[in-house]
């Protein structure tokens, strides 16, 4: 059975690097969503690569970009993080949260009710947002993992 996946933020180096890790093996993991602030571009590329139907581009002006641009119908396209509870239906198996800055705690803090296991790769968010970030993992029973991409991937041999 595949992997469910979710990368925050994978425009960045992390969630390309993440990206590349994943191509090698693709016939073992589903990503179910992708998200980017602007580079909806990059984001339309990577969805339609890894056969992805949700993505979240949070710029306004680089959503209405993506929209008018998109021809593969089947990629959602959204412009905020309120709508994970309509794209999980249950929770899936790894989140990849790399948004950097503050900017990252609130979906880090949102995603982590619909992910067995979350990785997060931003230091101010764990820094500032830590106390909440160990309070929403407890009450989900939401595994944290400190980001190595070799660790991310052999968490259960762990």
């Amino acid at each position: 059975m595949k992997k469910k996946i979710s990368i925050l933020g994978s425009t960045g180096s992390i969630g390309k690097n993440l990206l590349n890790i994943i191509k090698k093996d693709k016939k073992n993991f589903e990503i179910t969503l992708l998200t980017a602030r602007k580079n909806y571009k990059l984001l339309l590329k990577q969805a339609n690569n890894f056969n992805v139907t949700n993505i979240i581009i949070t710029d306004l002006n680089s959503f209405k970009k993506a929209n008018k641009i998109n021809k593969n119908k089947k990629i959602n396209i959204y412009n905020d993080f309120n709508v994970f509870a309509k794209i999980f239906r249950s929770k899936i198996d790894y989140t990849m949260s790399s948004i950097i800055g503050l900017d990252g705690l609130y979906p880090t803090l949102e995603i982590i009710k619909y992910t067995k296991i979350i990785a997060i790769a931003n230091k101010e968010a764990i820094i500032c947002g830590w106390e909440l970030i160990k309070k929403k993992l407890k009450i989900h029973k939401t595994k944290f993992l400190p980001v190595e991409l070799r660790t991310f991937f052999n968490m259960e041999n762990n």
